[in-house]
């Protein structure tokens, strides 16, 4: 949960169960900023968006659209705690509320004055941190593909792409209007047979093109060469993710991205914000969570199947993780979705 600086409202902690992160003042600073310099954008540009949102995320929730790729999510409560999942490359646009994303150590807070970036599939643990039954939170995601960026890239970019020194995942930017705009045309989409089809493909290669032009466009084209950082630890991950249950060697996972040990193992951290082992121990333990949760499994078997040799450790490493053992935990989120329900 957010903990704030009770004389000036910043925040400086956000608890994810068992563990913390703090989020830096000078962060907040840049956000508030953003912020005031796109007031007009974030009250007047995304007035119509919300309204199409609200109407395809007619309850709390996340619904992928008739669109492939597209998504919109409505809370109209703040989360207490956090919620965990994996977050595929894409880009998110907060229309109404604001909303919390840890990884690794780092979080990332925002709202309507900012947009923000996932360039390689990340564990992430989320928090909505603004919502109301009368103004709910309202998401807007599109889901990020590398081969038609590395497409685009060749048009934005024809003289060679700048430099980007960043390498981290996650990119954050000041909301564009004609973002938002274009956003909103692939909505309406929805509401006109044949659209989706036909239309709704040009309206999300005007998206990518107009991120490209953005000022974390050099960034976002990273996610299609084939040889930058970007691309080579999202090789791994995607071994990862296919292969989460199997013992890894680190030495192994470099060779398969053509690199040393040692510079992977930097590089890997400097894009995801944790170690290899650290990822892999992130999708275990989220995993056998939606196990125990969806399918009823125990928490024996549900350590098993994600490759835990030792019910003990798993349940040490659940709950340092999630805050509590593995049964109590489970037992606590049936209750809350009873209630809610």
């Amino acid at each position: 949960m957010i903990t704030r600086d009770r004389k000036s409202g910043i925040p400086e902690i956000v608890k994810t169960n068992g563990k913390a992160a703090r989020l830096s003042q000078s962060s907040w600073a840049q956000k508030t900023g953003s912020a005031r310099a796109s007031d007009a954008t974030g009250k007047d540009g995304t007035a119509k968006l919300a309204r199409l949102i609200a109407a395809y995320a007619p309850h709390d929730g996340s619904f992928e659209l008739r669109i492939p790729g597209l998504h919109a999510s409505r809370m109209s409560r703040i989360n207490t705690e956090c919620f965990h999942t994996l977050r595929l490359p894409s880009l998110c646009i907060v229309v109404q509320g604001a909303k919390a994303v840890i990884v690794g150590q780092d979080v990332y807070e925002y709202d309507a004055s900012r947009m923000i970036v996932f360039s390689v599939a990340l564990p992430v643990a989320s928090q909505v941190t603004q919502a109301s039954q009368s103004a709910p939170y309202l998401g807007f995601k599109l889901d990020l593909d590398p081969h038609k960026i590395a497409e685009l890239v060749l048009k934005v970019y024809p003289n060679g792409l700048p430099p980007a020194q960043e390498r981290k995942a996650v990119y954050f930017a000041p909301i564009d209007e004609s973002i938002i705009n274009a956003a909103t045309r692939l909505m309406e989409c929805l509401g006109h047979p044949g659209d989706p089809e036909l239309l709704a493909p040009l309206v999300m290669d005007e998206i990518l093109i107009r991120l490209l032009r953005s000022p974390i466009g050099a960034r976002v084209a990273q996610m299609g060469f084939a040889e930058s950082s970007i691309h080579r630890v999202e090789k791994a991950i995607s071994w990862l993710r296919a292969n989460y249950s199997q013992p890894i060697k680190v030495e192994e996972l470099a060779e398969l991205v053509h690199m040393s040990a040692s510079s992977f193992h930097e590089h890997f951290k400097a894009v995801t914000s944790m170690s290899p082992l650290q990822y892999q121990k992130t999708l275990r333990l989220q995993e056998a969570r939606r196990l125990m949760l969806s399918t009823l499994m125990d928490a024996g078997a549900a350590s098993q199947r994600v490759g835990y040799l030792s019910a003990s450790q798993f349940s040490r490493e659940y709950s340092r993780f999630f805050g509590c053992a593995p049964t109590k935990d489970i037992s606590r989120l049936r209750q809350e979705n009873r209630l809610w329900a």
